[in-house]
């Protein structure tokens, strides 16, 4: 009753409408409330200092005797990530996890080992008064002419070339890539031929043959002329021999 007074007593001094009131009253649910959507995380791309600290964190985890031999899959690649983000360069930036590591380094080793490869053709083909600029001009030319794109890990490249433990792996890659390429393929086996086309051989063969015949017969007789000539044009006295084929 209290409650239906105050109500009343409101809209009498025309300062709120009676089902508004009634409703911010008494109305027992709560304003609905728009649920916040979770946050998308966005993709971080990886600048040149993180390329450098990351393939630094692989060769020294490799040359590792304990962890390059004997630990392999996730707890060689843990190492990694603990020593990429343990790194005093990265310090107020937010930590990779492994698999961003391990996918970047995929990326980055795939890319470095095929301009490698660019690069030592452009060696083999470099002329005399070229210098190192024109044959890395002409590695990349190389790599986006086979790649269909620019090479943007030049930094990376030049960060690996000259390590012992990559160039390994690099030659491993290489020589299984020539095994592969090696390998025989197999031929067809020979159709044995057709009545028709055994005929038109044998044709062709003793075509051949009277060509070298005919040959051969009009030599003798040049050398038969040039013989009975020369007996002809000799003076006498002949022997018996040479009188007689000359008769």
């Amino acid at each position: 009753m209290a409650s239906s007074s105050f109500v009343n007593l409101l809209a009498s001094q025309g300062s709120v409408d009676l089902d508004s009131a009634e409703t911010s009253l008494f109305s027992t649910q709560t304003p609905t409330q728009t649920p916040q959507e979770p946050s998308v995380k966005e993709r971080r791309k990886w600048s040149v200092k993180e390329d450098f600290i990351l393939v630094g964190a692989w060769l020294n985890t490799s040359k590792d005797a304990i962890v390059g031999n004997e630990q392999k899959g996730a707890a060689f690649w843990k190492r990694i990530v603990e020593f990429y983000n343990s790194s005093p360069l990265l310090v107020g930036t937010v930590p990779r996890e492994l698999g961003q590591c391990k996918q970047r380094w995929a990326r980055i080793n795939d890319l470095v080992c095929k301009f490698a490869g660019c690069y030592d053709t452009a060696l083999r083909e470099q002329r005399s008064g070229q210098n190192d600029n024109d044959v890395m001009k002409a590695a990349l030319d190389i790599f986006n002419s086979d790649q269909n794109m620019k090479f943007n890990l030049e930094h990376a490249w030049r960060e690996l070339r000259h390590d012992v433990k990559w160039c390994s792996t690099y030659l491993e890659k290489d020589n299984d890539k020539r095994k592969t390429a090696d390998t025989p393929v197999a031929e067809p086996e020979d159709r044995p031929i057709g009545v028709k086309a055994a005929k038109a051989a044998g044709k062709r063969k003793k075509t051949r043959k009277d060509e070298e015949l005919t040959k051969l017969e009009g030599l003798m007789e040049i050398k038969k002329q040039i013989s009975r000539q020369s007996l002809l044009a000799k003076p006498e006295p002949l022997s018996d021999m040479e009188f007689a084929c000359k008769t």
